[in-house]
């Protein structure tokens, strides 16, 4: 089973109860975690498939490398989703077996966007994986960021519980 949600982005209304709505920069943090029964091998041979997204991270429809470097610094992926909508990412920092970090630099609606995916090794053979990131918004109203960080969230989740489910296989 697989869970998806509809990646698209919505315009909220300025006017909110008639009010217009202060448009600002905002700045947040989202971060989830999940607990994986898998060897560490297993989970970092598909986190680090950059362009293996499809199998388990929402709506992601295709990904292409899009350097010629294909892992680690300076590889860099182009993502289309299921609307047609396209991302791409930069890897910044790696480090084998435990995270790479990579950075949007088109596709979404911020001025920055940083992300982390790393994992631990627990007791039992599971493996604790965290997707963290930051984000600094364009201009918009504090609702419309709020939502958009709900969004990312119920976004992480979802793809980390296809991540999990397709591991434990």
């Amino acid at each position: 089973m697989v869970v998806q949600l509809k990646f698209k982005i919505h315009a909220i209304s300025a006017y909110s109860m008639g009010k217009k709505a202060k448009k600002s920069f905002h700045t947040g943090i989202v971060k989830k975690t999940i607990k994986i029964k898998a060897s560490k091998d297993k989970v970092w041979r598909k986190i680090s498939n950059i362009v293996g997204l499809p199998t388990w991270v929402v709506d992601v429809k295709k990904t292409v490398h899009i350097s010629k470097k294909k892992k680690d610094v300076g590889a860099i992926r182009l993502i289309t989703f299921e609307d047609g909508s396209k991302i791409e990412e930069h890897i910044v920092a790696w480090k084998n077996n435990e995270y790479f970090t990579y950075i949007a630099t088109e596709g979404l609606p911020l001025r920055a966007y940083v992300a982390t995916i790393s994992i631990k090794a627990k007791p039992k053979n599971v493996i604790e994986l965290t997707w963290q990131s930051y984000l600094n918004s364009k201009k918009m109203s504090e609702k419309e960021f709020i939502d958009f960080l709900a969004f990312m969230g119920s976004f992480y989740e979802a793809s980390l519980e296809n991540l999990k489910i397709l591991l434990e296989q």
